[in-house]
């Protein structure tokens, strides 16, 4: 039995309110079809999870909003607002589903993917994990419970750029 997550950093936000929180901060027009592109790419490559586990910030929201997925559960989660790895762990183990989507932020997902990882994805992106950055890893595990750090085999992995340009 295996189980797969696909971790996403949300898609570029708009900092043209500077005055508006963090937490509140939505995405440009390029995130926008950041989102978008990603998916797609998820849907062509039969990348789809039952469930999201997705940061509460406004842009994840946006950012899941954006990519279009149909029939999945979606857990909104102030945990997983600028967490750092060991908290996107915890929240991980707790899920049930086999294909779970995780929405974060840096530099804790970043941190996350290196460190689920036994051997990085060959792509040049993957140690600095940019807007809309996403990994699809395979465990080998029955259960999210028996998640392990180092143990993941990378599946695939994209940005935005590699999509639509630059």
């Amino acid at each position: 039995m295996t189980k797969t997550l696909i971790l996403m950093r949300h898609a570029k936000s708009d900092w043209g309110a500077p005055s508006l929180p963090d937490k509140l901060r939505p995405l440009n027009a390029r995130g926008q079809r950041s989102a978008t592109a990603l998916g797609d790419w998820l849907r062509a490559k039969g990348h789809l999870p039952q469930t999201v586990l997705c940061s509460s910030a406004i842009r994840t929201r946006e950012t899941l909003a954006g990519l279009g997925l149909m029939n999945t559960t979606v857990n909104y989660s102030d945990d997983l607002y600028h967490a750092e790895a060991d908290v996107m762990f915890q929240v991980l183990k707790r899920a049930s589903s086999d294909t779970v989507l995780m929405i974060g932020h840096n530099p804790g997902i970043c941190d996350f993917a290196q460190m689920l990882m036994e051997d990085a994805p060959d792509h040049i992106r993957f140690h600095d994990y940019p807007t809309c950055a996403t990994l699809v890893a395979r465990f080998d595990i029955a259960d999210w419970t028996a998640l392990q750090w180092r143990s993941g085999q990378p599946v695939d992995f994209t940005v935005p750029r590699d999509l639509i340009g630059g």
